[in-house]
């Protein structure tokens, strides 16, 4: 690789995934539901330590799953953080119902839990917790105010494969939580996810829901003589051959993670002079919770700052980022959401925070310490 030309993210392939693939390839069953997925099913069940996972063609529709699972109608309000991709408010907004942006936290930015009983009216069906780069949010007080409540918890844990809170997996702790394995998280299969099902009263209608809205799956395990179309549905299944590529990436997850927590901590280490003369902010990490390494990010001093920084990295060819626009502001938040609060906290986030290059086999991460530094001393 051109040491001037260093992207975002890439995945790590070994030869394991070309295996798998190739004997998916071979099976002559390409579409859902094939031998790898039950295996990945499997292992995410055994490993993660859910009552039941369900492969999905991505978590945007893992999220879509949750929303109909929970019987979302016109009116109802879900509460959720606005600092967070669109795909987490649109499986609201498909279903007719509110998403309630929610402030985030200034340490972890994740959503602030002492805002969310404030925000509960009584349309709130739901919390939408997201575990901002794979830190959990506060689900102790979280899961009390629902039961208090009478409310859902779904876990978008995209970004969160790996990661624990409390010596649980990110994803089992709220009543569904949803994976993502797109190209960018850690675990791959070039698009994916999955929905974690946590409550048994969920499991039959998912299957349902997950195959058109027919009972296929119960028929094809010799539990009925034919299929019908019992309720409302979508495809979501994936490919098996992306799920021989995913089965590849789960066996050698543990890899992968110490891999990224290498250079995550390399970082870490790199900035903290900078963040003690109050120049950065570095992520912070409870001690309670288990990071998989997905993001290293700096909160910049402003705006000025960020721009800086990210103009001096893309001329040498190293592809920095930001994120996210904040939901509240977006024409879509508007139109579909309510903010509640004035949310200066996630405003001022989205303005200053930069997102540094990390994978697994990325080289010259020294060459970005070093340019960043650079810029934050001249800062």
């Amino acid at each position: 690789m051109d040491n001037k030309k260093i992207p975002f993210s890439r995945a790590s392939i070994s030869g394991l995934e070309e295996k798998y693939v190739i004997e998916a390839l071979r099976s002559g069953h390409l579409c859902g539901d094939g031998s790898f997925t039950k295996k990945c099913h499997a292992w995410l069940e055994k490993n993660v330590k859910t009552k039941k996972a369900l492969l999905t063609h991505s978590c945007t529709a893992a999220l879509e799953m949750s929303a109909l699972l929970s019987d979302l109608k016109h009116g109802d309000e879900v509460i959720m953080p606005s600092f967070t991709f669109v795909s987490t408010a649109n499986a609201i907004v498909l279903r007719g119902a509110v998403p309630v942006f929610v402030e985030i936290r200034s340490d972890t930015l994740n959503i602030d839990e002492t805002k969310i009983e404030a925000a509960i009216t009584n349309k709130t069906k739901a919390i939408m917790v997201v575990h901002y780069a794979g830190v959990s949010c506060e689900m102790d007080t979280i899961l009390e105010i629902a039961k208090r409540k009478n409310l859902l918890v779904f876990e978008d844990a995209a970004q969160g494969m790996n990661s624990k809170y409390k010596g649980k997996f990110l994803g089992t702790i709220g009543d569904l939580g949803s994976l993502s394995f797109h190209d960018t998280k850690n675990i791959v299969a070039g698009e994916g996810g999955a929905l974690l099902i946590n409550s048994s009263d969920f499991i039959k209608r998912a299957e349902i829901l997950r195959e058109k809205g027919t009972n296929r799956s119960q028929f094809f395990r010799g539990e009925v003589d034919k299929y019908s179309w019992m309720d409302v549905g979508s495809s979501y299944l994936p490919s098996d051959i992306l799920a021989a590529l995913l089965l590849a990436q789960l066996e050698r997850s543990n890899e992968i993670t110490e891999r990224r927590s290498e250079i995550w901590n390399k970082y870490n280490k790199a900035f903290e002079n900078f963040e003690g003369k109050e120049i950065v902010s570095r992520p912070v990490v409870p001690e309670h919770c288990e990071h998989n390494a997905h993001i290293f990010y700096l909160l910049m001093q402003n705006l000025e700052a960020r721009t800086k920084a990210l103009e001096v990295l893309k001329a040498k060819g190293i592809a920095a980022t930001f994120h996210y626009v904040p939901l509240h502001s977006s024409p879509g938040g508007k139109k579909f959401g309510r903010a509640h609060g004035d949310l200066s906290i996630t405003n001022s986030v989205s303005e200053r925070i930069l997102r540094l290059p990390l994978w697994p086999d990325m080289p010259n991460s020294d060459m970005i310490v070093d340019l960043v530094t650079d810029v934050l001393k001249s800062s």
